[in-house]
């Protein structure tokens, strides 16, 4: 008798244990309306989620803004372009970002899902053209860029380097950097050009993974956000065309315009931001805010 007396006070003790464990969990994720940053409860919650360029810029900012302001969580995740504008879409996420515009059709769906995308541009980006430290060549027009990723030119040697084949590395298609890159880059900013990646295109799901294999493989070539470019890899001068300056990404060559694969990031609210949303979308674009961009390798929208 006194031995079950005993066990049933130890399931009560557990089931205490899990109904406040329960509850205070029920507290963090009912925190907030769902696409609308409203907090439910003292603690206000906001929802982050999409680009992985803009990613750790993003985890940056969360950091230092609840550093500021103890009684905001923010939650950031990547993902990709695409995820976060579907997310925002749905009402799933309050702050979707984007290394790509969004789209008219995604605008129009938007729309019809009772949901109102507002853009902000947050910072800005070169997408740098990589290849091993190793690797000879030094420049690349857009026009050979494109030859390569659409299978036309297959080989170093036919640009100067070593007889070695030339290894493709992309993002996958969700990425707002993959977009930009095949619309700006392999199309050559024509809306009537239907050029494709070369299908032994590898197709990796992070910028670190691109960045890995460029380190791991003299044949490989690759692209990605000027934030992610360490030391250890080269970045090629690029020319807008045959007989033109190669220029290299850089902060300056961004903001004046000279180097030719460059872009706005984005981040999208549903409708004109209110409460904790307004006042974090704000303080993004304060000086603050705007130097980690720079802390980070990409371009401040106000330069200093």
């Amino acid at each position: 008798m006194i031995k079950a007396i005993i066990a049933l006070m130890k399931i009560l003790h557990w089931l205490i244990i899990a109904g406040v464990t329960l509850s205070l969990f029920g507290c963090a994720i009912h925190s907030t309306t769902p696409g609308t940053g409203k907090p439910q409860s003292e603690s206000a919650y906001i929802e982050n989620k999409g680009s992985d360029t803009i990613v750790n810029l993003a985890l940056a900012w969360a950091e230092r803004y609840q550093q500021l302001h103890p009684e905001v969580r923010i939650s950031v995740t990547g993902g990709g372009s695409g995820t976060g504008i579907a997310a925002l879409i749905n009402g799933t996420v309050d702050i979707a970002n984007a290394s790509r515009k969004i789209k008219p059709e995604e605008v129009e769906k938007a729309g019809a899902n009772g949901t109102k995308p507002v853009e902000f541009v947050i910072a800005r980006d070169a997408i740098a053209v990589i290849v091993n430290i190793n690797n000879s060549i030094e420049r690349l027009t857009i026009q050979q860029i494109s030859d390569i990723y659409s299978g036309k030119i297959n080989n170093w040697q036919e640009l100067g380097g070593e007889d070695r084949p030339i290894v493709r590395l992309s993002r996958e298609t969700n990425s707002g950097t993959h977009v930009y890159f095949l619309e700006e880059v392999l199309r050559l900013g024509q809306a009537d050009n239907k050029t494709l990646f070369s299908t032994d295109t590898l197709l990796l799901p992070s910028s670190e993974g691109i960045s890995a294999e460029i380190r791991d493989n003299p044949n490989a070539i690759g692209y990605d956000g000027l934030g992610y470019v360490t030391p250890d890899m080269k970045m090629i001068a690029v020319a807008s065309n045959e007989g033109g300056e190669y220029v290299l990404p850089s902060a300056e060559t961004v903001n004046n315009d000279t180097y030719p694969i460059a872009r706005d990031l984005y981040m999208y609210s549903n409708g004109q931001p209110v409460g904790e949303i307004k006042s974090y979308l704000e303080w993004i674009f304060s000086s603050e805010a705007q130097q980690i961009v720079i802390d980070l390798g990409f371009v401040p929208i106000n330069p200093p």
